[in-house]
């Protein structure tokens, strides 16, 4: 097992009725900005339970943060957020609303550009406090110190993050779940799927408890998918869909082990290019990362097939490349596509772009042994086509 530190100050408020609790968390005198992205939080009841229980606080309402946050909305409520003196920011929807309100309270105070804090980038240490209200479980930014951010203008999605940027609280409400459309359910099963997968198919470092606390989570993740899909009414099934999406990444699961993410660095520039669902990228992608990273990566696939698809028979490569079959049968049986070619009629350019970006960024040596090049990056795209 690796060396590590671990601390996590978010405090969670989980189960029914929770966000009335809200008041008690927020100083008293702070005047709040409450941050929402499309509405639809009026009209899931979430909106309404929210302003009552600040009823009485000075409140200031940012809508429209969209999905895949962009840097010229967020600037907008920058600007609020400064004329009108705001000192606590409240978001209230799912990861890009969160995401993007991280990015509010790290910008907000920043002495320079604060496009900066993405492509330095900058380790936001010190921040302004935020709490969530979460309404849609997925990228476990609730519980975490990270944040994406979209450009629009210059077509890049970049990375954020620093101890400064965990939320003070966050109320984890699974009836929210009953009102979110089945694609955007979907699309929380494969993104906290793939954030357990970035954390647990490296190596083996000897880590066998980290090991089983990955495996566990995708264990749950696996049973209650076709029940939330089914019925996302299902109290227990959302409760512990919501409670893995967050444990999937907030930062336990990876201490004292290797990690890759080199999955989202490509993923985030096809949703930057093409604006497919950041989700359907981590699909688009990861299935073919495996393929040309084997050789690195079989010892892992061969334990979780076993582990997590009762895959016993074969030799290791032939189990781990069952793995990674099983894995792709299982997306397709959520209706995801795993090609790129099935999102775009487009995606011939995007090896070639991707690889250059990544290039003139300097990104050299990414995944879990620091090896993937911007040359590999191109054949692992390729592959996805």
């Amino acid at each position: 097992m690796l060396n590590f530190d671990f601390q996590n100050p978010t405090k969670i408020i989980f189960g029914k009725g929770q966000i009335a609790t809200i008041a008690k968390e927020i100083p008293a005198e702070a005047t709040i900005l409450m941050t929402y992205g499309g509405g639809s939080i009026k009209t899931n009841g979430v909106y309404e339970q929210v302003t009552k229980a600040l009823e009485g606080r000075k409140v200031i309402e940012f809508a429209g943060i969209e999905p895949n946050p962009s840097y010229e909305t967020l600037m907008k409520a920058v600007e609020i957020m400064r004329t009108e003196k705001v000192d606590f920011v409240l978001a209230v929807g799912g990861g890009s609303v969160i995401d993007g309100t991280k990015f509010l309270v790290a910008a907000v105070d920043y002495d320079g550009d604060p496009w900066e804090i993405l492509t330095k980038p900058v380790r936001t240490t010190k921040a302004m406090p935020f709490g969530t209200v979460l309404t849609l479980p997925a990228t476990g930014t609730e519980m975490n110190s990270g944040a994406v951010i979209t450009r629009k203008s210059t077509h890049e999605k970049l990375g954020m993050g620093g101890p400064g940027l965990f939320p003070k609280f966050s109320v984890l409400d699974p009836e929210v779940i009953k009102s979110i459309p089945q694609t955007q359910l979907v699309n929380g099963i494969v993104d906290a799927y793939t954030h357990v997968l970035e954390q647990y198919l490296t190596y083996p470092a000897g880590a066998l408890l980290q090991d089983r606390f990955a495996e566990s989570i995708l264990q749950t993740l696996l049973e209650v998918a076709p029940k939330i899909i089914a019925d996302p009414s299902d109290y227990q099934a959302a409760a512990n869909f919501m409670w893995s999406c967050t444990m999937a990444l907030n930062g336990l699961i990876q201490k004292g082990v290797p990690t890759d993410w080199a999955t989202h660095a490509i993923g985030h520039e096809l949703t930057a290019l093409y604006n497919i669902d950041h989700a359907r990228t981590l699909a688009i992608i990861f299935p073919n990362l495996y393929k040309v990273r084997f050789e690195n990566k079989k010892e892992k696939l061969a334990q979780y097939g076993q582990r997590i698809w009762n895959i016993t028979e074969g030799t290791l490569d032939e189990r781990a490349n069952a793995a990674i079959d099983r894995t792709v049968a299982f997306l397709h049986e959520l209706g995801v596509k795993t090609r790129l070619s099935e999102y775009t009629d487009d995606y011939a350019k995007s090896a070639d772009f991707i690889e250059k970006r990544f290039t003139e960024r300097g990104w050299n040596a990414l995944g879990e042994r620091k090896d993937i090049t911007p040359a590999i990056v191109k054949e692992i795209v390729e592959l996805s086509y």
